[in-house]
């Protein structure tokens, strides 16, 4: 138990920081960076909740798949808010802060990372059994949808959990991170080979789906199917892109000896890389999807004639399908696919 006595002691933070990053940063140079980030971050937050509001407000959109990309979103959008306390909380302020306090703000940006891996598993999973099962029957597919999502948030803060509750180096110094100097290396090497795992799961999952889709007969070939491939595997590249910076530095952190990599020193611009990668997943969903394009129009039509007009309330009404977009946008054909009618949009 005598860990856990050091979680209240301030002088813990210098006592790890002064061991592991003895390079003195410009701190002029770091203010405009994060008020840059901090504006990225904001822009997220934006983007993402433009997201959810219109999978809540248009029925076409209350399907497994749509929550599940609402699932995502969501997690992006605590990525930016993570990301901004992380922001305010660092510089001199992490001096202030207790261990437990810093567990706290590290584990919130680690959490929110394995909620966005582990929804594109799940998004991968859901399309696999909806390509398998070319009758999905509802109550399963929302037991499954539960599951799936509830599971995600699970393990993701069980994984962003793990080194307030003992795996960390307090106490250890030899054996801390220089990126996270309360961490410990192997913490580090196990969450990179879990999201490594993951994603080449991921992969396979797709590649599965892609050649079963291509060898089976028309319907299931049908150009939704295919389209909605094309996007999710463009998600899952954007994501890899992303973060694969991140992930090097890391696996550099935990092969360099202290002070040897002054790469190292760096991370936090590689991690703002990562962090654009739940800025780009909305306007992948806005570029692909017609239906997701229309209905983004309309949640800013209706939010800009609110400004004017108090009685624009009915805009923001739940819509029972995409015909009912009117003003802001035009009427359109919707096609339908036989294998997944819970998503019949290029998504």
């Amino acid at each position: 138990m005598s860990i856990y006595k050091q979680y209240l002691n301030v002088s813990k933070i210098c006592e790890h920081y002064n061991f592991t990053k003895r390079i003195k940063r410009d701190s002029h140079s770091r203010d405009v960076i994060s008020v840059i980030f901090i504006i990225i971050c904001c822009i997220i937050i934006l983007e993402n909740i433009l997201v959810l509001i219109s999978v809540w407000r248009n029925k076409k959109f209350h399907s497994a798949m749509f929550f599940f990309i609402g699932n995502l979103a969501f997690s992006d959008l605590l990525t930016g808010c993570a990301y901004i306390a992380n922001i305010l909380l660092s510089g001199k302020t992490t001096f202030t802060l207790t261990p437990v306090a810093w567990f706290i703000r590290e584990g919130t940006a680690f959490t929110t990372l394995a909620a966005s891996v582990f929804s594109l598993l799940a998004i991968a999973i859901e399309r696999h059994v909806a390509i398998i099962k070319v009758k999905v029957y509802s109550s399963d597919r929302n037991c499954r949808m539960i599951i799936l999502i509830g599971a995600c948030w699970v393990i993701s803060m069980v994984i962003g959990g793990l080194p307030i509750i003992g795996w960390n180096c307090i106490g250890n110094l030899d054996k801390c991170s220089t990126v996270f100097p309360l961490y410990a290396k192997n913490y580090n090497l196990f969450v990179v080979t879990i999201f490594t795992i993951i994603l080449i799961s991921i992969v396979i999952l797709y590649v599965r789906i892609y050649c079963i889709v291509k060898s089976s007969h028309a319907e299931i070939a049908a150009p939704q199917t295919l389209a909605l491939l094309k996007t999710v595997t463009i998600v899952l590249g954007v994501f890899i892109l992303c973060w694969l910076p991140a992930f090097t530095i890391l696996l550099m952190d935990v092969a360099c000896d202290v002070n040897s990599c002054h790469i190292l020193y760096k991370a936090d611009y590689f991690f703002g890389v990562a962090t654009l990668n739940s800025a780009l997943n909305p306007i992948i969903y806005t570029m692909r999807s017609k239906d997701m394009r229309r209905e983004f129009l309309r949640v800013l039509c209706c939010w800009n004639k609110a400004q004017k007009d108090r009685n624009a309330e009915k805009c923001m009404l739940h819509l029972r399908s995409s015909s009912s977009l009117e003003r802001c946008t035009q009427k359109h054909d919707y096609p339908t696919s036989p294998v997944i009618k819970d998503c019949n949009t290029f998504v």
